[in-house]
């Protein structure tokens, strides 16, 4: 499920990855690895459907409900922000841990947000406006799930991301007016938006829709272009090592340990089948649950799946670790090739468009 203006959708599964996320307003649980387009919009109608499926779903997968939540832990002051890299940035691109993911958010970040520079400063240069989107999210993975980050902030709640706000506007004599600038935006305010007149405003000189629009379809293009460059120094490693942790799923040891899952969520007043469930029905409890109860109802949740988790993460954390040495091993040659291009790479992007790569820190 996919929160998107306040309302859920169905991510349907892109390809064999379960590799299920969260992140703040716009919370996935339960749905398979995707990786997010940054320019991807949703249609109405899927967002109807959703909140229709989510419940149904909700209802297939789970016991009855308790009719009351359980008690969630004391307020805590909010997630950070962290600029600390990994002693190896194999730890940020092929995640063993549900900590090292944090690192791996923030380079999923750094690439969406990328992509927007280019597109704005493109926009900027022919006199139009970028196109208005939704805040750059971080995404959690459940395949890999940050359980002290979860039992501290909840099924979604997570740091604020940096949005680079749109760049300067190129004058009349072709000059550029000054360089953009980055701010902190925080969950549910209006900041959070990336203001921008859209595709169909006109140009400021006056040009008619029609060649504005054209022009903000090339820009989103470059951006799109210059952001797939930018993955594809890791993708193909990163969706191989994936690819190596899907067996997990079906070993002996973590299907024992999952079979616990159950039984220790009954006894925190969650009645679920399995983590599905349990997904299902923290969907239902954010379409159904008021605003202003959502923070601790998310934090409650978050802490008894936390709880619940470590027994199974206790199994599959070692699993990985051993999987990753092996990995390395076989694809030592990718290994060099990563190590030695990806953070200068990040760099060059970092310094060319003003961006800073960051990681959400409990």
């Amino acid at each position: 499920m996919e929160r998107d203006g306040g309302v859920m959708r169905m991510v349907h599964p892109a390809d064999q990855y379960r590799f299920a996320a969260r992140h703040r307003d716009r919370p996935r649980t339960g749905a398979r690895w995707q990786i997010p387009s940054p320019l991807r919009r949703p249609a109405t109608l899927r967002v109807t459907l959703a909140a229709v499926a989510a419940l149904v779903s909700a209802a297939c997968s789970a016991d009855p409900a308790p009719t009351a939540d359980p008690t969630p832990p004391a307020p805590v002051s909010a997630a950070r922000l962290s600029a600390a890299l990994p002693d190896d940035p194999v730890r940020m691109v092929l995640p063993a841990t549900g900590a090292e993911t944090r690192w791996t958010q923030g380079l999923d970040v750094f690439v969406r947000q990328e992509a927007r520079a280019v597109a704005a400063s493109c926009a900027h240069d022919h006199g139009t406006e970028p196109p208005t989107q939704d805040p750059v999210t971080f995404i959690r993975y459940y395949e890999l799930p940050d359980l002290d980050f979860v039992a501290r902030h909840g099924m979604s709640g997570s740091a604020a991301v940096p949005v680079v706000t749109p760049g300067p506007v190129r004058t009349d004599t072709g000059a550029r007016s000054g360089k953009g600038s980055e701010r902190l935006i925080g969950r549910g305010s209006d900041d959070g938006k990336e203001k921008g007149s859209g595709a169909g405003r006109g140009k400021r000189g006056g040009a008619g829709d029609a060649g504005d629009t054209a022009v903000v379809r090339r820009c989103v293009t470059e951006g799109t272009v210059a952001a797939t460059a930018l993955r594809d120094t890791y993708a193909a490693l990163q969706g191989q090592w994936f690819g190596t942790l899907v067996p997990l799923r079906h070993d002996p040891a973590v299907l024992r340990a999952l079979r616990t899952l159950p039984g220790c969520l009954a006894r925190r007043g969650i009645r679920v089948r399995d983590e599905n469930g349990f997904f299902a029905l923290a969907d239902a409890r954010q379409q159904t649950t008021p605003a202003d109860r959502l923070p601790a109802v998310e934090r409650a949740l978050g802490s008894a799946y936390a709880d619940c988790m470590r027994p199974v993460e206790a199994v599959r954390e070692p699993a990985r670790l051993r999987l990753r040495a092996r990995f390395l091993a076989d694809h030592a040659a990718e290994v060099r090739t990563l190590r030695a291009n990806l953070l200068p790479a990040l760099r060059r992007a970092g310094e060319e468009h003003g961006l800073r790569l960051v990681f959400p820190a409990p």
